[in-house]
């Protein structure tokens, strides 16, 4: 069972955003390593869609991060190492009999830097093996089955007689030539294959670790899922990560309410919500820690947004077209058949009000005909929102409310259940001053 989702839905929720701004993933990536750093990256590239898989990561970041609060390696080992590994050309081999440079340099292609290198390599790959005991054995009187498991190319490498050798022997700073030939041929061209494998279990628990410390600093919880036939949602207390102060909201979706329906003002805090709702959820589904205070939940095949839909003028395509283009590309995933997560942000907002409202109560009741899927649907045209409430019954109803302080609208941004009735758009305009400011021109122009 695959995860499916799209660019659309990674850019509203800044899954990964653009250079200078926060996203979701440089939020996580704390990896000592830069292979620890590829690895998040491939996790969040690649949710799950598989509820055991997802708590066994929950459960192995969680345990990581209990007997593991620190990155247990020199972190300057691993990119000579991986520059070490990379070359693979039999002239760069050392010579077992070289007993000086000027015999290496009339036995090699390579110059003295590569030489160099090809040496650095060689012993910072000795120093690597030599910390490996020490670390298994840090974890023996914890270990956990998944972490048996996921080290198994580890503790397969220290039983091998040639490597395991190096591995139980002291520290040498100051190898001899055919020392360094010797480890060499070994470590390049006879292990190799295996030395790359614990490598990767070494870049996965700096991933764990790096995702464990951000759990651990910002209080996120460890979500739980369930089958996807569960169809159900539950988040406490969960906020945005990237709004400082952010009020926390609960949210329960279930098969006789998959669909929420947000109503709210302008500036009520309806997109953000959402925001919150998407990234909390698109976390679970990699099996991360979540900005929430519990969370469990049906696991979904895909999810799917459309909150800041652009245009494409070059391309003829308006803002409105954007739109319909969007709900149709969500209208072929949800016809397929897919237990998917949906929100929709202010439907069809570049038409004019009664198209919207035609548009939102139509889309709405279809999406009611899919109990399969989670929708949550956002509007400002609280109307549609009545009218929806007479006529389909696995809806929900939630609002963001307004509340004024004299002529100020106040934004408590904390969910409250049914259709709000706020209406301060003009009050909004005239606390700008704009009308002020056209009368006064107004006025000069008389004069």
């Amino acid at each position: 069972m695959h995860f499916s989702t799209d660019q659309q839905t990674l850019d509203d929720l800044m899954i990964f955003g653009k250079p200078g701004t926060q996203s979701v993933y440089e939020l996580f990536n704390q990896a000592q390593t830069q292979g620890g750093a590829r690895c998040i990256e491939a996790l969040f590239r690649y949710p799950l869609a598989d509820p055991e898989a997802i708590n066994n990561r929950c459960t192995l970041i969680r345990y990581l991060g209990e007997v593991l609060t620190d990155f247990p390696f020199h972190r300057e080992w691993f990119d000579i190492i991986e520059a070490y590994l990379q070359q693979t050309d039999e002239r760069t081999r050392l010579a077992v009999r070289e007993t000086n440079l000027s015999e290496r340099l009339k036995s090699m292609i390579a110059t003295d830097p590569q030489w160099k290198q090809v040496a650095a390599g060689a012993v910072a790959t000795g120093e690597l093996l030599a910390a490996l005991p020490a670390f298994v054995n840090r974890l023996l009187d914890n270990r956990h089955p998944l972490l048996t498991s996921m080290i198994a190319p580890i503790t397969h490498l220290l039983a091998d007689a040639e490597l395991g050798r190096i591995a139980a022997a002291p520290v040498k700073k100051n190898l001899t030539p055919p020392e360094l030939a010797e480890r060499d041929s070994l470590f390049r061209f006879k292990k190799r294959e295996a030395i790359k494998k614990v490598l990767t279990v070494i870049y996965q628990l700096d991933a764990c670790l790096a995702v464990a410390k951000v759990a651990r600093e910002r209080g996120f919880c460890y979500p739980q899922a369930f089958s996807k036939e569960q169809g159900e949602v539950v988040m406490e207390d969960f906020y945005h990560p990237h709004v400082p102060g952010a009020v926390a909201n609960t949210i329960h979706i279930h098969p006789a309410g998959n669909i929420v329906l947000l109503t709210g003002a302008n500036m009520a805090g309806k997109s953000t919500l959402m925001k919150a709702l998407g990234i909390t959820m698109y976390l679970a589904q990699m099996g991360f820690p979540v900005p929430a205070k519990r969370m469990c939940f049906a696991v979904r095949e895909g999810i799917y947004t459309s909150i800041n839909v652009p245009d494409n003028l070059s391309r003829g395509i308006s803002h409105f077209y954007a739109e319909v283009l969007r709900v149709k590309k969500v209208a072929r995933e949800l016809g397929a058949g897919k237990y998917l997560f949906t929100m929709m942000d202010e439907l069809f907002r570049g038409t004019n009000v009664k198209d919207a409202h035609e548009a939102t109560v139509v889309l709405t009741t279809a999406f009611a005909a899919k109990p399969n899927c989670m929708f949550v649907v956002s509007t400002h045209i609280m109307e549609a929102g009545a009218v929806l409430q007479q006529t389909v019954d696995n809806i929900q109803f939630v609002y963001l409310p307004t509340e004024m302080d004299g002529n100020k609208p106040v934004y408590t941004y904390r969910l409250r259940n049914g259709i709000t009735a706020d209406r301060h758009g003009m009050v909004i305009v005239r606390n700008a001053g704009i009308l002020d400011l056209l009368n006064r021109n107004k006025t000069a122009d008389t004069l």
